[in-house]
């Protein structure tokens, strides 16, 4: 089966930018990955990962492209083909390209069709807008600014007495 995607770049303008793909539901992130890079016009030289999303668009498990982990055990994007993420009961993943600079796209599944002779897959299909130079800033504020103070902890760092600090703790 062919999964078709629309990814949108997650901007605050006004213009929509986005490409429609066609890829093998048994192609892996990895070729996700690299058809999304070459339809924006990256060199794909930049770390990424995927990520599940529900459909609030919020961030769950992470699918990188390499293991950066200590562990070792970090979800990898070769090892993982499109339809073990991605069916028609979980339709959205969050894509980041550059973790410096977090562009960051909403793929979605559009529709699943037949695999049509003589196409050869990925497929784009459409493209919409211009990426812009840089990526768009995110903003990473409190949900409510008026509750968040970072030093409203109740210690005063000048007072060494109530800190419950062990002078002689080695």
């Amino acid at each position: 089966m062919i999964y078709r995607f629309r990814i949108v770049l997650d901007n605050d303008t006004e213009d929509d930018i986005f490409r429609d793909i066609e890829i093998r539901e048994t192609d892996t992130l990895e070729d996700l990955h690299n058809t999304i890079t070459q339809s924006f016009g990256f060199d794909g030289t930049e770390m990424a990962s995927f990520y599940v999303s529900n459909d609030l668009w919020e961030q769950g498990e992470e699918i990188s492209l390499f293991d950066l982990s200590d562990a070792g055990n970090a979800r990898l994007m070769n090892e993982t083909t499109i339809n073990d993420v991605v069916h028609e009961a979980q339709t959205k993943l969050i894509y980041v390209y550059d973790f410096l600079s977090l562009w960051t796209f909403f793929v979605e599944l559009a529709e699943i069709v037949d695999e049509a002779e003589g196409t050869d897959y990925p497929n784009l299909m459409f493209v919409h807008g211009q990426i812009p130079d840089q990526a768009p800033e995110k903003n990473f504020e409190a949900e409510d600014l008026d509750e968040f103070n970072e030093f409203d902890d109740d210690y005063d760092v000048d007072d060494y007495n109530t800190l419950d600090f062990d002078e002689n703790w080695n």
